[in-house]
């Protein structure tokens, strides 16, 4: 039998590949020789470096850079020579998690620091770069990335302008850099939602609150959206209103596309191409997935929802082996899951769970693979 197996983390406890290896142990004790196919996913969030690090057989690359607040921190980057290839996460230079709780303010912070890894992967050869833009601590709409790539911003009377959230609405013109440095190089931008840049829906209004913006501010933060997306379009020819998911990340879903002529794709989609994860599923007999809860949101752009993508499109059955399982059987059937099973044991509190989650792993598949052997 052939087995696909395609998780994502156990939040906590397991990354995908520990659950690949627990899975492999299950099956073959009862499949001595099935062929198995390692394969974990991520949806662009936390944990895809690390998968995207074996995909590539990148190696990290560690750069000083400014932090939301402009502050020199390291962040680190994934970079393969051989494939000119980098993975860039925004939020090891502009996330959310650099600040402290009282530090939060996107009216003062900047995505500088992702540029500065951007233009730090150019520099050594990258031909395409892979960005994912979760987690930001930033509503400057990319005016940080851009300025480390040569653009200059100017209010009314000639001044230059800091690339941060609240100079959005002073920028009256925008220069671009005498040479690009982004001319043929292919960005592609991991982003699962569908805000645009301003209004009701937009950048400010959805996501503004998290980091620190006032009511007054949001006001403010999507004013100044408004007006640079009008800038761009007189600027670059481009309408960024009209572009699904150009409100992600503070707006920088829009900057990457004005800036960099990027591509907004699924966060799942694009590791399951570096997966090759289609070919993968040639022949296969069962895909098994699985991550920490499997609820009503596991459509919503997540990990397993681009596996049972792949699995109905080649009438491949899944199975789900997960920490939790909250949903009803017509649920289960409806999301196209053929088998799901809760890995916890025993009435074991949270913490014996994911401390024991690896062992309950392998017993959970063990049993599996008993049933179909039975059958």
């Amino acid at each position: 039998m052939k087995f696909v197996l395609a998780p994502d983390k156990f939040k906590g406890s397991l990354t995908g590949f520990e659950f690949c290896n627990a899975v492999e142990e299950g099956i073959r004790m009862v499949f001595l020789s099935a062929e198995i196919l390692k394969k974990p996913l991520a949806d662009g969030g936390d944990g895809t470096l690390e998968v995207v690090k074996d995909y590539l057989g990148a190696k990290e690359i560690e750069v000083e850079v400014h932090d939301p607040l402009f502050r020199k921190i390291k962040a680190t980057y994934l970079f393969s020579a051989k494939q000119k290839t980098a993975f860039i996460e925004m939020s090891e230079a502009s996330g959310h998690r650099l600040l402290k709780h009282h530090e939060l303010n996107c009216m003062e912070t900047s995505t500088l620091g992702t540029g500065e890894l951007i233009l730090d992967a150019l520099k050594k050869g990258a031909k395409e770069i892979l960005l994912g833009i979760g987690g930001s601590a930033t509503n400057d709409g990319g005016m940080g990335v851009a300025q480390a790539l040569g653009y200059s911003f100017f209010d009314r009377e000639g001044r230059v302008l800091s690339p941060i959230g609240k100079n959005l609405a002073k920028v009256f013109s925008i220069e671009p850099p005498k040479k690009s440095l982004v001319e043929g190089i292919t960005f592609k931008i991991a982003c699962d939602v569908n805000n645009p840049f301003y209004g009701p829906h937009g950048a400010a209004h959805i996501y503004a609150g998290q980091k620190g913006a006032s009511k007054e501010q949001i006001e403010q933060l999507d004013q100044g959206l408004e007006n640079f997306a009008l800038v761009l379009q007189e600027t670059i020819g481009i309408n960024l209103q009209e572009t699904q998911g150009s409100g992600a990340a503070g707006g920088l879903g829009g900057g990457a596309v004005a800036f960099l002529s990027g591509k907004l794709v699924s966060g799942i989609n694009l590791i399951k191409e570096l997966a090759d994860f289609e070919n993968a599923l040639v022949h296969a007999d069962w895909i098994i997935t699985g991550e920490g809860k499997l609820d009503h949101q596991t459509l919503a752009g997540k990990t397993i929802s681009g596996v049972l993508e792949s699995a109905k499109d080649r009438k491949v059955p899944v199975a789900a082996f997960c920490g939790i399982v909250e949903l009803s059987i017509e649920q289960q059937m409806e999301l196209g899951i053929t088998y799901a099973n809760s890995i916890l044991k025993n009435f074991q509190s949270l913490e014996e769970a994911m401390e024991h989650s690896y062992n309950n792993l392998v017993f959970a598949a063990f049993n599996f693979a008993k049933t179909l052997k039975e059958k």
